[in-house]
């Protein structure tokens, strides 16, 4: 078995990863401990991830596990991800750090901008929502190259209620598929659209009937696969046209820093009472917002006591290790102390593969 190809399902607390070997594609989760946002923690395992697909495909990993496609979703009952770290945001303005604030949005950006180029690999990147993204959820699920919904899903980007915007890429990408104009108005007006709406406004590429989220990326895949060379031709046409660059995001992320540390103190009640209102949707008995995670095929156990891990299960999915053996680390993730090695390398100038440099 591929130690390379081992090393993605390997030391996450935050994530779920596994493997479906019909459909050639990696499925991560979101499955946050906390308040289902992009916590620091949360952040750091998902570009764990992301290199250890690119490093899996560096060393040339194909067979016996090839992959196509990645796919990102949520265990969180209801829930895709509801944005940034409010809480964190709070702190770090009372603290007046703005350098630790640029340094959390700069993350958020090297996760989303690799996602949008596919990680400069030949795959797709797929994400499924099934509940709500808000702000850099919606972010992040835009990010990919493909959206699909479930229709009882929401979506949106509120951030103007507490008098800031979104600034990890809504803009960019909505106007990149809507135009400038609509991704304005929409962050003018901090509505949150259901899914179907934002079919309509061709922002979702796919919608699912309610509890088919899987079913129709699994669909998508199998259609996908018939013109799998022409569409990812396409999908680089299309980032070569109209690119979303690294030094956009980046720009764009400078000025939501500057605007948050404008923010006046009724703006950070507003903000206060979101994370309240939201850590009561999530569980009304548990303030800290502590939230039950679904189990999926990933989490099986198993009586075996020698075995290798990942393996395959008899209906094909990958298992990606004993979770009898797996203990939660807890302890301040916060602080990314290898920003200088894994930001600044991540920064795409032209003639640059992404895949060479992370």
């Amino acid at each position: 078995m591929s130690s390379h190809f081992h090393k993605i399902f390997q030391g996450h607390d935050e994530m779920s990863v596994r493997y479906d070997a019909k459909q050639e594609a990696i499925w991560t989760y979101f499955k946050p401990s906390g308040r289902p946002c992009f916590s620091p923690a949360l952040l750091k395992e998902s570009k764990s991830i992301q290199k250890s697909i690119i490093g899996y495909f560096q060393n040339g990993g194909k067979k016996p596990y090839p992959v196509r496609y990645i796919v990102m979703a949520s265990q969180t009952p209801g829930v895709f991800n509801l944005g940034g770290d409010l809480n964190l945001f709070i702190k770090l303005i009372a603290e007046q750090r703005r350098d630790l604030l640029l340094e959390y949005a700069t993350a958020c950006i090297d996760i989303c901008y690799p996602n949008s180029v596919a990680l400069d690999l030949s795959i797709t990147t797929i994400t499924l929502v099934e509940g709500s993204a808000l702000g850099g959820g919606m972010e992040s699920a835009m990010s990919s190259n493909v959206l699909i919904a479930e229709e009882h899903a929401q979506m949106g980007v509120p951030e103007i209620r507490s008098n800031l915007f979104p600034g990890m890429g809504a803009y960019s990408f909505i106007a990149r598929k809507v135009g400038a104009k609509t991704a304005q108005e929409m962050l003018q007006k901090g509505e949150v659209y259901s899914a179907r709406e934002m079919y309509n406004l061709k922002i979702v590429d796919v919608l699912a009937d309610k509890g088919k989220g899987y079913e129709a990326v699994d669909e998508y895949i199998r259609k996908h696969k018939r013109i799998a060379n022409g569409m990812r031709a396409i999908e680089k046409v299309k980032q070569f046209y109209d690119p979303v660059t690294y030094e956009e995001l980046m720009g764009i992320t400078r000025i939501w820093v500057d605007a948050a540390f404008q923010l006046s103190d009724k703006d950070i009640r507003v903000m206060q009472r979101l994370v309240k209102a939201q850590n009561r949707s999530i569980d009304p008995h548990d303030g800290e917002g502590k939230n039950h995670v679904l189990r999926t095929k990933q989490n099986r156990r198993f009586a075996q006591h020698n075995v290798s891990f990942p393996l395959l299960d008899s209906s094909g999915q990958t298992i990606p290790l004993d979770r009898r053996k797996t203990e939660r680390r807890n302890g301040d993730h916060w602080q990314f102390a290898d920003k200088a090695q894994d930001i600044d390398d991540l920064k795409a100038r032209k003639g640059q593969h992404i895949g060479d440099s992370i």
